[in-house]
């Protein structure tokens, strides 16, 4: 079967709309660039951008916060932002042994091509492992991929689709034991826009849930699960002007929208969350845009963003398994696609679809 996304399946997951893409860029502003290398046996990587605005981002830093599920992983510039509460790099997703080389290249961009050369830069990175599929200690992902990813990111706001599954950074990566990669989802509440954009490569076969299904206990495998994957990356876009204090609360509730699809972050498993906000919409606009929120106190006004995050969170994780090809690699490895006429056959005996 052609691979398609979730939403296309007839499958519709949670109860608030997505927007006109149903992805990330659906926040104006925000962009998504990917540079997929594949070469020989050997080589499975590449990178993934995620650029908040089109401008310098380090003369217009962005409002944003971090979450650390479970924190084993390669990140970086995770604490400055959970100190500082500002993003002033794109965001930058990776396979594990290139983290190093994309955080040093983020430098040379902002030099080279925004022209700001500064004393001190925070590179953010965020990374999965695909080893199973890629020789990680062939760090094959530098500066001119780098580059080509975050022009692409900045120049594709709102006009074009996000690619999913096999590509940049999502290239190698596995998702409870079935090809994994990126996906992303999105939703829309009154003038509001919650986006996600998810780095999956994680979980087992046996615990992956679509829409309150067992799927993966259902499905036989074409081979043994071995090597399962480890880790996600999960990026929360918003147009709302929220502080970060309130960013870290949205970035906390992507772990919901993990669970419900089976995961439980394993101890070697490195699970984070970044969010942002362009801050195009104030809060009290998106109050009045939205009739549920009435004159609620507080924080409150957040609980329809934390669905929307729950949400956009989920659908990207599925995307990213439906829309992934099976894909062979070093050592003769083979990750498989998540079949989906037999997804779908199972979701149908538990009336879902």
């Amino acid at each position: 079967m052609t691979r398609i996304r979730v939403r296309d399946t007839g499958l519709n997951l949670g109860d608030l709309d997505p927007g006109p893409h149903n992805a990330i860029t659906d926040v104006k502003g925000v962009g998504v660039g990917h540079y997929t290398l594949i070469e020989g046996e050997s080589i499975r990587t590449g990178v993934t951008a995620i650029t908040p605005h089109q401008g310098n981002i380090f003369e217009d830093r962005v409002t944003a916060a971090v979450d650390i599920i479970n924190g084993y992983g390669k990140s970086v510039g995770l604490p400055q932002i959970l100190f500082e509460g500002k993003i002033e790099t794109p965001i930058m997703l990776t396979e594990t042994l290139n983290t190093y080389l994309v955080a040093d290249a983020l430098i040379d961009y902002t030099s080279e091509r925004l022209g700001v050369r500064v004393k001190s830069l925070n590179s953010v990175v965020g990374e999965t492992n695909g080893g199973y599929l890629t020789d990680n200690f062939l760090r094959v992902i530098g500066k001119d991929q780098v580059f080509k990813a975050i022009d692409e990111s900045r120049s594709s706001s709102g006009t074009q689709k996000v690619g999913e599954g096999n590509v940049g950074g999502g290239t190698p990566m596995t998702g409870y034991g079935f090809k994994g990669g990126i996906g992303t989802s999105s939703r829309l509440i009154g003038e509001a826009v919650v986006g996600v954009l998810v780095q999956l490569n994680c979980g087992v076969k046996e615990d992956l849930i679509i829409s309150g299904v067992p799927v993966g206990k259902e499905i036989v495998m074409p081979e043994p699960d071995n090597s399962p994957g480890n880790s996600i990356m999960m990026i929360v876009a918003t147009n709302v002007a929220l502080e970060s204090r309130q960013l870290w609360k949205i970035a906390k509730r992507t772990v919901h929208g993990l669970a419900r699809t089976g995961a439980y972050s394993g101890n070697g498993s490195g699970d984070f969350s970044i969010s942002f906000t362009t801050g195009t919409l104030e809060v009290e606009d998106f109050k009045l845009s939205y009739d549920e929120l009435g004159d609620l106190e507080g924080d409150r006004f957040l609980n329809p963003l934390y669905k929307a995050t729950v949400e956009a969170t989920e659908e990207s994780i599925l995307n990213a398994l439906f829309m992934a090809e099976t894909m062979s690699g070093v050592e003769g490895n083979t990750r498989f696609e998540l079949p989906i006429d037999e997804t779908m056959r199972v979701l149908e005996r538990y009336n879902r679809i």
